[in-house]
């Protein structure tokens, strides 16, 4: 089919960025496909090499999504815009694609609400590894949205008029908004999720610090008890009411009221 070597390389091996190349009359254009797992939490991707001649399209997949099915669909409902030839079709799978990419954010958003009532609930639940989890996916996100941004503006740059008919480039400056649209909320969905990580980590040094003020509380409540009995455990001879028939009851009676009183006001302060 006169395609260049070495783009017929970058279609077999794919892990290419999105890109667009143009050899003769060929136009080659790179891009990621991407869907998410709700089940594993996790967003996959895949690629597209797509090559559009004069009179045909060829398209070469890595990944289990096909946006090409899904783009004949649309054709054979809409046939009008068939009447700008491989074009239509180019136009039809890129918006396949960008629609997929609108549908995964909205996905991970809804992962991203419920891991946030998970963090901010009543329950002492360390979410970091969670947080992270989907941070690394909506990294992998980006990777497959942001490169494609700045190559749809000037998809169909070079080509002779006859080659892109004016009444297309609508539709391909509308995908492009939809591709912005979505690289923005993708932007804004990391900067959340580092928001909820750095309330989860104020979260857990809270935690640490109720913690810490318990066993302090707790702590100095033992010690009360502690020194009167280390004191009156020296065994010294003459020590005070070591012969009154009350002493003992004393020593104790005075233990429990101390430490009630240190329990009640470390209690009424939160501490315990």
């Amino acid at each position: 089919m006169g395609l260049h070597p070495l783009a017929v390389e970058d279609a077999v091996q794919a892990r290419q960025l999105p890109k667009r190349e143009r050899s003769g009359d060929v136009l080659a254009v790179a891009l990621k496909t991407l869907w998410y797992v709700e089940e594993e939490s996790a967003v996959e991707t895949g690629e597209l090499m797509l090559f559009v001649g004069p009179r045909y399209v060829l398209t070469v997949r890595h990944g289990e999504v096909d946006p090409v099915a899904e783009a004949a669909r649309r054709l054979d409902a809409d046939p009008s815009m068939l009447r700008f030839g491989p074009l239509s079709v180019l136009h039809a799978v890129l918006d396949v694609v960008v629609d997929a990419y609108s549908d995964a954010a909205e996905t991970v958003r809804a992962a991203l609400s419920r891991l946030e009532d998970r963090v901010f609930s009543f329950t002492r639940v360390d979410h970091t590894e969670d947080i992270y989890s989907l941070k690394r996916e909506v990294r992998e996100f980006r990777d497959a949205v942001q490169p494609l941004v700045p190559v749809l503006p000037g998809l169909l740059s070079g080509l002779a008029e006859e080659e892109r008919p004016a009444e297309i480039l609508p539709y391909f400056r509308n995908v492009a908004d939809h591709l912005h649209r979505t690289d923005t909320e993708v932007r804004t969905l990391d900067e959340l999720l580092n928001s909820v990580l750095d309330a989860q980590q104020a979260r857990v040094g809270t935690w640490q610090n109720d913690d810490m003020r318990r066993i302090s509380a707790w702590a100095a409540i033992l010690a009360v008890p502690t020194m009167v009995a280390g004191v009156y455990g020296m065994n010294f001879e003459h020590m005070p009411e070591l012969g009154w028939s009350y002493g003992y009851p004393l020593a104790v009676g005075l233990m429990a009221v101390a430490s009630g009183i240190l329990y009640r006001s470390f209690h009424r302060n939160g501490w315990l």
